[in-house]
């Protein structure tokens, strides 16, 4: 089993065809997809960031926050596609994945099968309140 897509709605398969391209090797066009790791600049995206439709931000381990502050900066400067957190997060960080400006997290099946759909759904039900009115707040 490949990787699992968790949003507000639940689980979901993460689509085999998806390429993400890494940051570092970017050529002129836009691509569709990008990677982030954490210690990219966002900036460098500037020139292109209306042309991408999906920013995906690693988390190498959990207790590694930097891409919270990568996510909030792409959405401070204008990104409104698809931003998806991928790697080491656990469902009690889901809500501040939202709160961030994330859409989306891309977990392992391992972790999925430790930490259920139930458990990312509570935490989803958590996170209602004063995150949803943070996130709504403007910049």
């Amino acid at each position: 089993m490949g990787n699992v897509l968790v949003s507000d709605a639940g689980f979901a398969a993460v689509a085999p065809d998806e390429v993400f391209v890494p940051l570092a090797a970017l050529g002129e066009a836009a691509p569709g997809a990008v990677d982030l790791a954490p210690a990219d600049d966002p900036a460098a995206l500037a020139p292109i960031l209306g042309r991408i439709a999906a920013i995906r931000i690693a988390f190498p381990v959990f207790s590694d926050g930097r891409g919270f502050t990568l996510a909030r900066d792409l959405r401070r400067m204008g990104f409104t596609g698809r931003l998806r957190a991928a790697g080491h997060l656990i469902a009690d960080q889901y809500p501040m994945a939202r709160a961030c400006g994330f859409d989306e997290v891309e977990i392992s099946a391992d972790l999925a099968a430790r930490q259920t759909e139930a458990d990312w759904q509570r935490a989803v039900r958590r996170g209602a309140g004063y995150l949803d009115r943070l996130r709504a707040a403007p910049a």
